[in-house]
């Protein structure tokens, strides 16, 4: 049985709305210098408006 979230969830990024990535190089403090990247989608919510909020365009 289908479990039903409110609001729904990104399909693109399926809830992981923001990654971290390691760039190789390392602060003075020996610490990695990190990249934190958002969901295009959703722009790093987790969550998509629902179906009556779109606009439909086109025919």
């Amino acid at each position: 049985m289908p479990q039903h979230t409110s609001p729904p969830i990104c399909r693109d990024c399926e809830g992981f709305a923001t990654a971290t990535i390691t760039t190789g190089t390392r602060n003075t403090d020996g610490t990695r210098v990190t990249l934190r990247v958002d969901c295009r989608a959703c722009k790093g919510t987790g969550h998509t408006r629902p179906a009556h909020v779109l606009v439909q365009v086109g025919r």
